[in-house]
């Protein structure tokens, strides 16, 4: 997609609604703040100024990632984020030299290129954000306060109706009602009560789990260990460095291999992993710490865009418009590019909402399709990969197990995990030329 770039759009609407204070719903507002007189951005949680873990975001404690392409976005909103982020105590890593990757049997090889990546707790990103949106004059954050019924007009949404924690409703007008409010959102259902389809929905079963907790950190380590699951692996786990002098240590499970609970048992899981490294690291941390678990049962993704009729004015961002398998790190990525998609449609005028649902099908088929290719190559899952995807997961697999020693096909590798580069990548001549034919 086009940069973010202001000056393209005109406020020509009174006032819009966002419903949802996580990453998607702050990225949302910001864009709308561009097109709209005002905005308001209602949140069921309260919402301080300094980071916090937020009830109503269950998989906050656990390890976030921000890949490239989110971070890129998200610099472009907020200008001067990642200042933010390093002096709030978030740290940038090199994802060549910093990154220990565990694939196909082995570490991958350094490559060539410098990766910058930004690490800190999902708290820190998300309260960064928050900060930079309450500076904006025509932003109204509403905490505590819950939707109660989104109002439509003549076929396009005219505003909503939200309560406070003494149960009293207000109404809202809005020309734009932007749903964030995560994977259990309420909108299918609303539409079918408004006498709209539902949107088709495709769900794939992962029975991911995972149990982590926060580690002391030697102030100049900066590694990131990474042993993801992979296929007939059903194990895997994390150490990402954040502020405070401290790593996020998890350890994950899919389809039924759920990661324990209990400190000795967690210990013996990580001890497991085909590389011993994050069993040191927490060898001595599991009885010490509070260990948080968060399941996550199934891949999610509404197709709205498949639609036949739906209200103008209505758009869908974040686990609320897809929730792909966290093992990926996608999410706040994932979230901030829609917000970049809305900004484009905004820009170019009416029909909002099936221009916004068509746009960003070309963010999440890709990702969809990688995450979800990975996860149906595992027996229990509920599907089959096509021969084409077959093949492509077979080749990269022979990709990663050369990339052991040719930091040239790592560096290609981390470019499509880092959401810099299609997967489509990977097929470029001198890449297969390395894949199948260098020694």
């Amino acid at each position: 997609m086009g940069r973010y770039r202001p000056e393209r759009t005109a406020v020509n609407n009174d006032q819009c609604v966002v419903v949802g204070g996580g990453i998607a719903g702050l990225c949302a507002a910001r864009v709308l703040a561009d097109y709209a007189e005002r905005v308001v951005l209602v949140e069921k949680d309260p919402l301080p100024d300094e980071p916090v873990l937020r009830r109503g975001v269950p998989q906050m404690a656990q390890p976030h990632a921000l890949l490239e392409a989110g971070r890129e976005v998200l610099e472009e909103l907020f200008p001067g984020f990642c200042e933010d982020v390093l002096s709030s105590g978030g740290l940038m890593i090199d994802g060549a030299s910093d990154m220990e990757y565990f694939a196909a049997g082995g570490l991958l090889a350094q490559g060539p290129n410098q990766h910058p990546m930004y690490c800190a707790s999902r708290a820190l990103f998300e309260g960064v954000v928050r900060r930079r949106v309450a500076t904006l004059d025509n932003v109204a954050c509403r905490p505590e306060r819950r939707l109660v019924e989104v109002d439509l007009d003549d076929g396009a949404v005219c505003g909503v109706r939200i309560a406070g924690p003494d149960g009293q409703t207000e109404a809202l007008e809005a020309d734009v009602v932007v749903d964030a409010t995560g994977r259990t959102s309420k909108t299918p259902a609303w539409l079918e009560e408004n006498g709209y389809e539902r949107p088709p929905v495709d769900e794939l079963s992962v029975e991911v789990t995972y149990t982590t907790t926060v580690i002391d950190r030697p102030r100049d380590c900066r590694r990131l260990v990474f042993v993801p699951p992979a296929p007939p692996r059903t194990r895997g786990g994390v150490a990402i460095p954040i502020e405070d002098g401290q790593w996020h240590l998890a350890v994950q499970g899919m389809y039924g291999d759920d990661a324990p609970t209990d400190a000795e048992s967690v210990r013996a899981f990580a001890e497991s992993l085909p590389t011993g490294e994050l069993g040191r690291l927490g060898a001595d941390a599991w009885e010490d710490r509070d260990l948080t678990h968060y399941p996550f049962p199934s891949s999610i993704r509404r197709r709205y865009e498949d639609l036949e009729r739906r209200p103008d004015g209505l758009v869908v961002v974040g686990d609320a418009l897809a929730s792909i398998n966290p093992l990926y790190g996608q999410g706040m990525s994932i979230a901030a590019l829609e917000a970049l998609a809305l900004h484009h449609v905004l820009a170019e005028g009416d029909n909002v909402s099936g221009r916004y649902f068509e746009t960003v099908r070309s963010i999440l088929d890709p990702m969809w399709e990688t995450a979800t290719a990975n996860d149906l190559a595992y027996d229990r899952a509920d599907g089959t990969n096509s021969l084409g995807t077959n093949l492509f997961n077979r080749y990269v697999g022979r990709l990663l197990r050369k990339a052991h020693d040719d930091g040239t096909l790592t560096d290609a590798y981390i470019r499509v995990l880092l959401l810099k580069e299609q997967p489509t990548s990977l097929l470029r001549p001198s890449v297969v030329r390395r894949v199948l034919f260098s020694r």
